[in-house]
């Protein structure tokens, strides 16, 4: 697919404007001709976030413009669910899988599956577990580097203010579900930081989130109240700063950079939202997952095994990602995905 596939991926979410406005070159070779008779199973864990909606969209629609047929399945955070959705994909005789899991121990059931079936799979962003033994294709953002990153440029912040104050820092983090390796690399990161910090920083205060909404504003609302001195908080996934800022708000901590009472704030993901509150000075750093890169090399990857008759590719493709940070946006903005969305009113739709 190369240039071809990363134009579609870009205008599945947004225009043929925005293309030419980020620069995405036209492909003219013989890539672009349709890829007929080959069917993809996109077995997806929900959209509750929107990384993964845009996400699905790239994937979906860059498909289908290259005349490739679609089977969607949506597990709806079910992992049994989404094992049965996928063997009745391989019954139906897909040419390969798109698999985003709900957690890496269903990951390596399904992907096991796939193998026994002679049916190439790719998993997109949440990795099987580490001691997977079968063989696919796994595209995954360096979830522990990037946030290593971005909490960084959180902890020079703090420097600053104990220059000022003499006072440790309180940090908070809201940590995903730990069955999913994401979560536990992007806690791992936080923590590299805060550890190689004990001057700088209190003991932290973990939050569960289980990568769902009322479960972090419940247990967060619950932390901040039992430790109103929290200053410093990372959250593990961006879809949950409107929980973050309900919470803060009232309590007079919901403060732009700069100003008394500003709370030290980052994430990662990289989406629209996150955008949108790092130019309003909200928020100080977001670790950004290259989402569009991520689509495209998961499609190149899987159909050329598929073109191959390659039933067992086994590869790991890694997204270094960066750190968006208030040091850094007026240069690198619009590398984040989210940013190339909210610039084109993606959360005015």
């Amino acid at each position: 697919m190369k240039g071809n596939a990363r134009k579609l991926v870009v205008l599945a979410v947004l225009t043929v404007m925005l293309v030419l406005s980020a620069g995405v070159p036209y492909y003219t070779g013989q890539e672009a001709a349709a890829q007929d008779d080959i069917t993809i199973c996109f077995a997806f864990q929900d959209l509750e976030t929107e990384f993964w909606v845009a996400g699905h969209r790239a994937i979906t629609e860059t498909l289908r413009d290259m005349d490739i047929e679609v089977i969607e399945v949506n597990g709806n955070q079910d992992a049994n669910r989404q094992y049965e959705q996928v063997i009745d994909c391989i019954a139906q005789g897909v040419d390969g899988i798109i698999l985003i899991p709900q957690d890496g121990e269903s990951a390596v059931t399904i992907v096991g599956e796939a193998n026994d079936n002679d049916v190439p799979i790719a998993v997109f962003n949440r990795p099987p577990s580490d001691d997977n033994p079968n063989d696919a294709i796994v595209v995954v953002a360096d979830n522990e580097i990037i946030t290593q990153q971005a909490v960084e440029y959180m902890a020079e912040q703090a420097q600053l203010q104990f220059e000022e104050t003499g006072d440790k820092l309180q940090p908070l983090i809201l940590v995903g579900d730990l069955g999913d390796p994401n979560a536990v690399g992007r806690r791992q990161g936080f923590y590299n930081v805060i550890e190689a910090n004990p001057d700088l920083f209190e003991d932290p205060i973990e939050v569960a989130t289980e990568w769902d909404a009322a479960t972090a504003l419940a247990n967060f609302e619950a932390a901040m109240v039992a430790n109103p001195e929290v200053n410093f908080i990372f959250t593990s996934s961006d879809f949950l700063y409107p929980t973050i800022r309900s919470v803060l708000e009232p309590m007079d901590k919901w403060v732009p950079v700069g100003e008394e009472g500003h709370v030290i704030l980052g994430g990662l993901d990289g989406d629209a939202t996150a955008c949108m509150l790092m130019l309003e000075g909200y928020v100080d750093a977001t670790g950004v997952q290259d989402l569009f890169y991520e689509a495209e090399i998961t499609m190149d990857a899987l159909l050329a095994a598929i073109e191959d008759e390659n039933y067992w590719p086994n590869e790991i493709i890694p997204d270094p990602g960066f750190a968006l940070t208030q040091g850094n946006i007026e240069e690198r903005e619009m590398d984040m995905w989210g940013c190339v969305l909210y610039d084109e009113g993606f959360l005015d739709e």
